[in-house]
């Protein structure tokens, strides 16, 4: 039985789709925490269809407490994955490991120091000295930058287990924190505004949210790290400057304790203190990294000690991918 000419070309139309879809590339890309308003970027490319109008078949999968999603990037488990900061590049340098940021979704370090108001903790400078709780990690990264330009000590550390419990029974504490999350909860919780101070704006030149993948995959193909990293760039200039609806609602299916008050909260202060589009980004577009910053900040880390003098840090990254805004 012949086919009408309508019907003909709606079978075409599918077999075109269907073969369009087997030719999706398939991603997996792995955060560095539970789904949150940080992570926008990524799943708004993934709820609009970036990610599949570039050819991707991307599948996000959250980290949390148990994940380690650097070691399965090492090991070839998944295909790109979500360096919380600079300093992770750095190491993968000084392990030897060929792993490689292709793009700084933030362009700032959203770490702050959290203080009570009228202790006179009121800026960085004007804590030295004073106590405050650091966790184990925040040891080895910023916490040394903190003492190479403000004359911090070790002395002053006391251990932070990322629970508040202990800064609010005692006003003279001061605190690390994340910008979008411990402040939040210390004001609803303790029913005060705490003092929120950004490590970035104090000067550390450290890049943050990096897309990182292997050299492995960079030399095979170049095309599919291309168009991730093009499709999330897209995705976060649809988030933090249109309706993050579509994100949000995967957002919270990966992670039912995410709120809309959170959500919210998360990407007006990302906005407001421009962790993703500041600086460079102005030119060059999110995503951008430099050799000048680069070279900053491995200088900077190099003379804290954290580093050997001779660390290869040129290695930690490559900008081929990124800082393309005029031909977006």
């Amino acid at each position: 039985m012949k086919l009408g000419a309508a019907a003909a070309v709606t079978l075409a139309v599918a077999s075109l789709l269907a073969a369009r879809a087997d030719a999706q590339d398939k991603v997996t890309f792995g955060t560095d925490w539970r789904a949150q308003a940080e992570h926008g970027c990524f799943y708004q490319a993934l709820a609009t269809g970036l990610y599949r109008q570039h050819g991707l078949d991307v599948t996000i999968r959250q980290g949390g407490p148990n994940v380690n999603h650097r070691q399965l990037l090492i090991s070839g488990g998944i295909d790109f994955n979500m360096g919380s900061n600079a300093f992770g590049a750095l190491n993968f340098v000084q392990e030897k490991i060929p792993m490689v940021a292709v793009a700084a979704i933030f362009q700032k370090l959203p770490a702050v120091l959290i203080a009570h108001p009228g202790q006179g903790n009121d800026t960085i400078a004007a804590l030295k000295g004073k106590p405050i709780l650091i966790s184990t990690d925040a040891r080895g990264t910023w916490w040394q930058f903190l003492k190479l330009r403000f004359g911090y000590t070790d002395d002053q550390i006391r251990p932070y287990t990322f629970n508040s419990g202990p800064f609010l029974a005692d006003k003279r504490l001061v605190q690390q924190g994340y910008l979008s999350s411990e402040p939040y909860s210390i004001e609803k919780e303790a029913k005060f505004k705490p003092v929120v101070m950004l490590i970035a704006d104090a000067g550390l030149p450290a890049y943050s949210t990096l897309i990182e993948t292997s050299q492995k995959t960079i030399d095979a193909k170049p095309d599919v790290v291309q168009r991730f990293v093009d499709a999330s760039i897209k995705g976060c200039y649809s988030y933090h400057n249109g309706d993050p609806a579509p994100a949000n609602a995967l957002i919270k299916k990966d992670n039912p304790e995410m709120t809309d008050d959170l959500l919210a909260n998360g990407r007006n202060l990302m906005n407001q203190h421009g962790i993703v589009d500041s600086g460079d980004t102005k030119t060059l577009g999110i995503g951008a990294m430099t050799d000048a910053r680069w070279e900053e900040f491995a200088k900077v880390m190099i003379e804290t000690g954290a580093y050997p003098k001779d660390l290869d840090w040129k290695k930690a990254y490559t900008t081929k991918f990124v800082n393309k805004k005029a031909g977006m």
